[in-house]
This record gives C-alpha cells, sequence and structure tokens, in this order.
C-alpha cells in the first residue's frame, strides 16, 4: 500500500509508506508524534500554527495515518491544535490517538472530566487508540486502585460504549512494574507503547519489556525512536562501523531500520518539527529494510557503549517545565550537561548557561523536586543541575566578567 504525493519543496515526490496489521486496520509504519511541533522564540507553549498544520498536511498526504498527541504536549495545546489540524480530513481516513495524563498523579479520580475535555479539544467522537500514559513506579499504585480512582474502569466502559477503539497503555517504568500493570489489565490492552531505540534495548531494558508483551500478545507501538534527537548523530567511528554492513548507513535510518527489525513493532512514533525531518524519515519508512542478526548486534553494541558514557536519558518530553517554580529550562540543561558529559568539557555548555539570565540559570534551582515528581524516565534532576552548575561555574563566571 502506498501513501499518496505530495509536494515538501516545490518538487513533486512520490514515496510509497510500509503498512503494518493491526486488527482489522492498516497502520502506518511511520506515525505522526505531535510532542515536538514548531514552536515560536523556543516557548514550548507557543506552536507555530501555520508550520505545525502544513507538517500535519505533508503527513496525511504522506500516506501517514496514526497521529498521536496527549494532554499536557505542548502546555496543553497540542489536542487543540491536532482537532483543528485534522478536521478537514474524513474521520475514518486517520487514526488519532491521545492519553489519560496519569503522569500527574493528582489527575488520578478525574478521568471522566479529562475525556470529555480532550474529545472536546480534539474536535472527536471518539479515539481511535487510547493510552494510560506513563505507566511507572511514581503512578503505579494509582492506576492499580482502581476501586479508589475508578481510572483503568472508566476507559474500559468507554471501549464498550464506543468512544474508544483500542485501548493501551504507554510505559516509562521497569519491566517489573509493568508487569503488575499486565497482571491486573492485561485481558483489557490491545496495545503498549514503550521507549524502544537501540540505546534503550540495553538502558532501559527494553527488550525484557518486549518478551513481556510478546507474552501478553500485546502489540507494540514504540516511542523515542530518536531518543529525543541523541540518536540523529553518530560517532565517525561508529558510522564507519555500521557502514561495513551497509554503505548508505546513516544515524537516523541505523535508527528507523533497527526498529524495522523487530516484528512486534506496529508503528514507531516520531516528533515532526520541519520538513527536511519529515522527509528524511519518510525516505526511511518507504522500504521495508530490517537488519540481519549481524548488523542488530552492532548497532546494540553501540549503543551498550554510548551508555557507558554517562549519558542522562532525557527524551525531552518537557514535562518538568510546568512543574518548575523557578521557570527553569530543565530539558534544555539536561542536553548541556549530556554535551558537557561528552565532551569531556568545553565551552559549548558555558555558553549557553552564560545566554540564560541569572536567575533562570542552573543555579537557581531551590531543589523542590517538583521536576522529578513527574518525569518520566526517573532522573534525578536536582543533582544533575547541581552537577552541572558545579563543573561549569568557573568559565561562567569567566564569561560573565568578559
Amino acid at each position: 500500500m502506498f501513501g499518496n504525493l505530495y509536494n515538501p519543496i516545490m518538487d513533486l515526490y512520490t514515496i510509497p509508506m510500509i503498512y503494518r496489521k493491526f486488527k482489522d486496520k492498516e497502520i502506518s509504519a511511520l506515525a505522526f508524534g505531535a510532542m515536538r511541533l514548531p514552536v515560536i522564540g523556543g516557548n514550548d507553549g507557543s506552536v507555530d500554527i501555520p508550520k505545525a498544520e502544513a507538517l500535519v498536511d505533508m503527513a496525511y498526504k504522506a500516506g501517514i495515518n496514526y497521529f498521536d498527541t496527549a494532554w499536557g504536549y505542548h502546555m496543553g495545546n497540542s489536542e487543540t491544535l491536532m482537532g483543528l489540524f485534522l478536521k478537514k480530513y474524513p474521520r475514518e481516513s486517520f487514526n488519532l490517538a491521545t492519553k489519560f495524563p496519569g503522569y500527574d498523579v493528582s489527575n488520578f479520580g478525574k478521568a471522566a472530566e479529562i475525556f470529555e475535555k480532550q474529545l472536546h479539544k480534539c474536535q472527536v467522537d471518539y479515539f481511535d487508540f487510547y493510552l494510560m500514559h506513563n505507566v511507572c513506579e511514581l503512578n503505579i499504585d494509582k492506576y492499580l486502585d482502581d476501586e479508589t480512582y475508578g481510572t483503568v474502569s472508566y476507559f474500559v466502559e468507554q471501549v464498550r460504549n464506543g468512544r474508544i477503539r483500542h485501548l493501551g497503555f504507554s510505559a516509562h517504568g521497569s519491566t517489573e512494574t509493568v508487569a503488575r500493570f499486565l497482571e491486573k489489565y492485561g485481558q483489557y490492552m490491545e496495545f503498549g507503547m514503550i521507549q524502544l531505540n537501540y540505546v534503550d534495548y540495553s538502558f532501559q531494558n527494553a527488550q525484557s519489556k518486549l518478551a513481556l508483551l510478546k507474552e501478553y500478545g500485546i502489540p507494540v507501538m514504540v516511542m523515542e525512536p530518536l531518543r529525543g534527537g541523541m540518536l540523529a548523530k553518530m560517532s565517525d567511528e561508529d558510522l564507519s562501523r555500521m557502514k561495513e554492513f551497509r554503505l548508505d548507513a546513516d544515524p537516523v535510518k541505523v535508527a528507523f531500520r533497527f526498529l524495522q527489525s523487530i516484528p512486534e513493532v506496529v508503528t514507531v512514533l516520531t516528533g515532526m518539527s520541519d520538513k527536511d525531518q519529515m522527509r528524511e524519515k519518510l525516505v526511511t519508512y518507504a522500504v521495508d529494510d530490517p537488519m540481519d542478526d549481524a548488523e542488530k548486534e552492532a548497532v546494540i553494541d553501540i549503543g551498550r557503549r554510548m551508555i557507558s558514557k554517562d549519558i542522562q536519558p532525557c527524551t525531552a518530553c518537557r514535562y518538568c517545565l510546568s512543574s518548575c517554580p523557578k521557570g527553569l529550562d530543565i530539558p534544555k540543561f539536561i542536553e548541556l550537561y549530556n554535551e558537557h558529559v561528552f565532551s569531556n568539557g568545553g565551552f559549548i555548555a558555558p555558553l549557553g548557561i552564560v545566554a540564560k539570565p541569572k536567575a533562570k540559570r542552573p543555579s537557581a534551582c531551590i531543589q523542590c523536586g517538583a521536576c522529578e515528581n513527574v518525569c518520566p524516565q526517573q532522573l534525578k534532576i536536582v543533582d544533575i543541575l547541581a552537577d552541572l552548575h558545579n563543573r561549569t561555574e568557573k568559565m561562567v563566571t569567566a564569561f560573565d566578567k568578559s
């Protein structure tokens, strides 16, 4: 099955799209994730609406038929905008997914209120796919306490009412936590979304989560295939190794072809911030080109060695932004931290810090821990910011004086 024609840069492209079978549906193997839409002035809550709409239109016309949003994306604006953008198309021609925001435990007990608002924001009568968002150690007891909160039972009822076509979950927690969730609710879960890429195959033990979902017969949706863009680059040494298998290897293609090698995967969600990104990903998903065992093991080994470099597994999901009382740009600071660790110093991180007002730098952190309470990766953000400050303080002070 092929996608339609689209015109990204005044030239006409005809790019086929891979589709996977999900029950009675044909789902595009590449899905549009609406967590990283283009924004204005670096403000995550201020989406560049014309550019974002153009990306959605391009994706739809290229054959992508799975669009994923969520309550908290873009400071609560993503659902509204995706509803607006998709309204022009026949409802049965696309699959829309959103999620119950369980990453914030204050939302438990509000399932009905939130769900009604989501339908209104997205301008639809039903969701094709609906997820219990971010099953993890922070909220597993709330999810399991259905007698008190009635969260999962409410959404099971919405499936019976036809307002949800397929119910599933996403998980950043441990395999043990996911197993607890499935032990109680596995019979109702039609799909599971996990963070999967060649780094997290080992680092977040995604391999064991894949095995668990396979045991339950639950198909897999993938999030963070490029780890928030971190895998869009590869060292010259690692890239040379991959070119031993495929001369046309490039970092993005390597990451996606690894996922094509996993038969349980139905679709791969990826952020679309500009047309060049989309075009590159569409070309990769024009051909079903899985890795052989040797190539797959090589890229997994590269991932293991990347882990040893002490990177922090931030995916720039931005949940922390709405929780920080000081308004610190935490994802940016973790990005700078990883840069500093990878580079063993240098001036990039200090310059990035100096570009911020003093009241918005890592040193302004009051160590309240609110960010850590909503972090899907369960990062020790307070410690990371303190470490970043300690590592860069001398150079930041010198730049301030210059």
